[in-house]
């Protein structure tokens, strides 16, 4: 049958498309059902497009003080918003054209429309409601349409949405998601930043460094509650000093519109109020599984606050439906939902020795100035544990390359295992934190201990010693600081 599949996938971002592609290797037939854009969230409207956002805000930051590095630039510097929109959306439309690339060349079908599983087995395919969301390029020619579709294994992987508070929900012009943050038509002088997660603090960093007004309004205790409270500490820090303004344990209790303009009303930890008005506000309170209307309830698929509940291998409770991704629940990250479809597909297939997923060796990112990396235990969570630890820290002021970039303000800090050596977790601020993160995930994956790690020769000049040098401090063995 033209329309039977071995594999279907709903949803094509970082999950879907890269399960498509590894089933597709081991030859399996595979069709992904799309209803919007080739390449999800991700490189359409989150972590590609926001970066190059970021690096736009970088080169910017660099231009403003030339004399740093012994240049002069004459003249003012100004930042063209037109300009680094346009760089972003056009980087998003390249990726999405890739993906596209990638599916012809795999001879994976594409299927337009909205799908909804009927019944184990099958997908019905019917017209999407949705208009594709710029910068979806013409859609592939080998597209298939609506229809009924069959298939031994069906991958949910649909992702997520932004979250809406009620009484505050966005309303695409003075309250903001991060869609329509992304694409400003002009720059806001004020802004107000409710959450403090990746989404939030990147954002904020992004039109804080391009000169707006920034406060950032956070429920928890700490910015990024996610990460180390010691490496949250230090980059607040450098935040204040950029000239943002932050508020801990303080909740938007409701918001007043203007004709151009937001009052926010905060209610401080301490009882009392504060009124705030921005010219604009970001909601990003995380985000929400997108589980309705794909017809999980009819055939029974389990749900558990609002995401798919699946095993270590990405199956549900129901023989022949996977999920994978943000629909399948924390953490919300790209590379975990690429690693969750590969997984899942290669169980399916088969293959040996295909290990579950193991949530504690993912890292996360946060790509703001300074950058922020983590993976594994934070040390209070290895303490809450009863872990009998070793803690080792480094700073970059004591770091060659960081003070030659100019970046001499981070930390690398490690946590051990006192009798084991095993590496707990580690936890980064500081320039380029974000590419280093992966050789501490290489070697917890590696189950590398304190000793191998000592052992291992770090290349001079790089901002890598740090990483080395926080080792050896856990054991009291530090050479440059």
């Amino acid at each position: 049958m033209a329309n039977a599949y071995d594999v279907i996938i709903i949803g094509s971002g970082p999950g879907g498309y890269i399960a498509a592609i590894r089933a597709a290797q081991l030859g399996m037939k595979v069709a992904v059902a799309e209803r919007e854009h080739l390449a999800g969230i991700c490189s359409n409207w989150g972590c590609i497009p926001t970066k190059a956002l970021l690096r736009s805000a970088e080169v910017f930051e660099y231009a403003k003080h030339p004399g740093d590095y012994g240049v002069k630039i004459e003249g003012s510097v100004t930042a063209d918003l037109k300009a680094i929109v346009a760089r972003s959306r056009g980087i998003a439309h390249r990726m999405n054209n890739g993906v596209g690339f990638l599916f012809k060349k795999n001879k994976v079908d594409i299927i337009w429309g909205e799908a909804k599983i009927t019944k184990p087995g099958e997908v019905v395919v019917s017209k999407t409601a949705k208009k594709p969301v710029e910068p979806i390029g013409p859609i592939p020619k080998n597209t298939l349409g609506e229809g009924t579709y069959t298939a031994k294994h069906i991958i949910v992987a649909t992702g997520a949405r932004p979250r809406a508070l009620p009484g505050i929900e966005p309303d695409g012009k003075l309250i903001w998601t991060y869609f329509e943050a992304m694409k400003p038509e002009e720059m806001p002088k004020s802004l107000l930043v409710m959450g403090s997660g990746a989404i939030g603090i990147e954002f904020a960093s992004f039109y804080r460094t391009l000169g707006v007004d920034v406060t950032v309004v956070e429920i928890m205790s700490q910015v990024m509650p996610v990460e180390d409270a010691e490496i949250s500490a230090l980059a607040k820090k450098q935040f204040e000093r950029q000239g943002m303004k932050i508020l801990l344990e303080a909740k938007v209790a409701k918001v007043a519109k203007g004709a151009n303009s937001v009052t926010a009303t905060i209610e401080l930890k301490d009882g009392k109020t504060q009124e705030i008005t921005a010219d604009r506000m970001i909601s990003a309170v995380g985000v929400q599984a997108n589980i309705e209307g794909i017809g999980l309830e009819a055939v029974g698929v389990k749900t558990d606050r609002g995401f798919i509940v699946i095993d270590g291998y990405g199956k549900t409770n129901v023989p022949g439906i996977y999920a994978i991704g943000d629909v399948a629940g924390p953490p919300l990250l790209a590379h975990k939902a690429e690693h969750e479809g590969v997984i899942c597909v290669e169980k399916i297939a088969g293959l040996p020795n295909v290990h579950p997923m193991d949530k504690l060796k993912i890292p996360g990112c946060t790509y703001c100035h300074p950058q922020v990396a983590s993976v594994g235990l934070t040390e209070a969570k290895a303490k809450a544990e009863g872990r009998d630890i070793r803690v080792g820290r480094f700073p970059f002021v004591a770091n060659g390359k960081a003070i030659a970039l100019g970046e001499d303000q981070g930390l690398v800090k490690t946590i051990f295992d006192r009798k084991t050596g095993e590496l707990l977790g580690a936890h980064m601020v500081g320039a380029e934190v974000t590419e280093l993160i992966q050789g501490f995930v290489v070697a917890m994956n590696l189950e590398t201990t304190e000793e191998e790690l000592m052992h291992t020769i770090f290349p001079h000049p790089t901002i890598s010693e740090t990483m080395k040098e926080s080792v050896l401090d856990a054991y009291g063995r530090a050479l440059n600081a």
